[in-house]
C-alpha cells in the first residue's frame, strides 16, 4: 500500500515536472517564431545566470556582503576579464579557483 502511494507520487511529480519542459518544445516546434523573439529568445539563458551569479556573488549568507567580508566581490572581476578574454569555462572556472585560493591565503 505504501510502496503503491509513494510510486504514485514520484510518478506524478515527474509528470508535473516534464510537462512545463515538454509542452513548449510541442508547442513551438509546430509553428516558426519571428526572427525578433528568436534573437530575444538567445539572450534568456544568459540574463538568467547573471542573476544567479550576482546573486550568489553579492549575497552569499543571504544578506549583502561587501568586500573585504566577501572575498567573492573582490575575485568576480579577475575571473570576469578571464571569461572575457579567454571565452573558455574551463580556463575561467580554473581562474576563479586561483583567485579565490590566492584572495584566502592573503586576506582569509
Amino acid at each position: 500500500m505504501i510502496r503503491t502511494q509513494v510510486f504514485l507520487i514520484i510518478l506524478g511529480a515527474a509528470i508535473v515536472t516534464l510537462i512545463p519542459r515538454i509542452a513548449p518544445l510541442v508547442l513551438l516546434s509546430r509553428i516558426t517564431l519571428p526572427g525578433r523573439v528568436v534573437r530575444w529568445l538567445e539572450f534568456v539563458p544568459v540574463a538568467v545566470l547573471s542573476a544567479l551569479l550576482a546573486q550568489a556573488v553579492a549575497m552569499p549568507e543571504g544578506r549583502l556582503l561587501l568586500p573585504p567580508e566577501n572575498l567573492a566581490m573582490i575575485a568576480i572581476v579577475p575571473v570576469l576579464l578571464i571569461a572575457v578574454r579567454t571565452r573558455s569555462l574551463i580556463k575561467t572556472v580554473a581562474g576563479g579557483v586561483v583567485v579565490m585560493a590566492l584572495l584566502r591565503w592573503m586576506l582569509g
